[in-house]
C-alpha cells in the first residue's frame, strides 16, 4: 500500500497569519517539518496540500524548493482538499498532519502509522489525539483513501468539511477507532504553533536543540523544558481552539 503523508498548510492563519513561514535560525517552520517527516520509515511519500489562494504561492515555492510535490484546493473546504491531494498522489493510506508542528516526532508517527497497518485492514481510524497523552504539537491520523472517499461524498456539516477527519471519530459506531498513548501523559505540553507564544516557545526549543541534534524527538524536548520549567508557561494559558 503506498502510504502518504499529507500536510495541510496555509498562510492565512486566523490567530498568527503566515505563521507557517515564520523563520527560526533563518528556515521556515513548514521546512523543518518537513524535513523531521521525511525521516519517517513507515510512509513512502509526503506531500503539502495548500490553497488555490495567490497567499499561498509563497508556499508552493518553498515545497518546489524543497523537491515537494504540491495539491492546491479549497481554502475552507479542507476535506475535498485532503480528497485531492490523495487522488494526486494515489495514496491507499493517508496519514494527516497539520502545518503548525515544526517539533513533530518522526518516530511517534511512524508507531502510529505501523499500528494502523497492523491492524491488516480492521481499521477505519488511528490516531494519537483521541485521548490526549502526547504533547499538542505532534498530533497524527491515519486513515484508508477509501474511508477519505466516503467522507467526500457524504460529510455535509461544515466542521467535518473543514477538520476533515471528525466525520471519522465522531461517528464511534460506524468507524473502527484506535488511538494510542504516550509512555507518561504529556498531554499539558503544547508544542504547536497557532499563536505568538506558541511561536516563542518552539522558536526557543529549535534555537537550543536545532544547532546540536537536527534529529532531535520528544524526549529531548521533554529534558530541554526539564532544564527551563519557566518556558512551558510561555504558552501554558493559550487554549486550543474546539473542534
Amino acid at each position: 500500500m503506498s502510504c502518504v503523508i499529507i500536510i495541510q498548510a496555509r498562510m492565512t492563519s486566523t490567530r498568527l497569519p503566515g505563521k507557517v513561514l515564520m523563520p527560526v535560525l533563518g528556515k521556515p517552520l513548514l521546512a523543518y517539518e518537513i524535513e523531521r517527516l521525511q525521516r519517517c520509515q513507515q510512509a513512502d511519500a509526503l506531500m503539502v496540500a495548500t490553497t488555490t489562494n495567490a497567499s499561498d504561492d509563497p508556499v508552493v515555492t518553498l515545497c518546489e524548493s524543497l523537491n515537494i510535490p504540491v495539491f492546491r484546493g479549497s481554502e475552507q473546504d479542507v476535506l475535498s482538499r485532503y480528497h485531492g491531494a490523495a487522488q494526486q498522489a494515489q495514496a491507499q493510506t493517508v496519514i494527516r498532519v497539520t502545518a503548525d508542528c515544526p517539533l513533530i516526532d518522526p518516530a511517534v508517527v511512524d508507531r502510529v502509522i505501523a499500528h494502523f497497518k497492523s491492524a491488516n485492514g480492521t481499521l477505519d481510524y488511528a490516531s494519537n489525539t483521541l485521548v490526549r497523552s502526547y504533547p499538542r504539537g505532534l498530533d497524527v491520523e491515519v486513515f484508508p483513501r477509501a474511508a477519505l472517499e466516503m467522507a467526500q461524498q457524504e460529510a455535509t456539516e461544515p466542521a467535518h468539511r473543514e477538520h476533515v477527519t471528525p466525520f471519522f471519530y465522531k461517528k464511534p459506531q460506524r468507524f473502527r477507532l484506535a488511538n494510542l498513548e504516550a509512555p507518561d501523559n504529556w498531554g499539558h505540553h503544547r508544542w504547536t504553533v497557532d499563536t505568538s507564544e506558541d511561536f516563542e516557545l518552539a522558536k526557543r526549543i529549535l534555537e537550543a536543540l536545532y544547532p546540536v541534534k537536527p534529529n532531535f524527538d520528544c524526549q529531548d524536548v521533554l529534558t530541554l523544558l526539564d532544564q527551563h520549567p519557566d518556558w512551558v508557561s510561555l504558552n501554558a494559558h493559550i487554549e486550543q481552539i474546539k473542534v
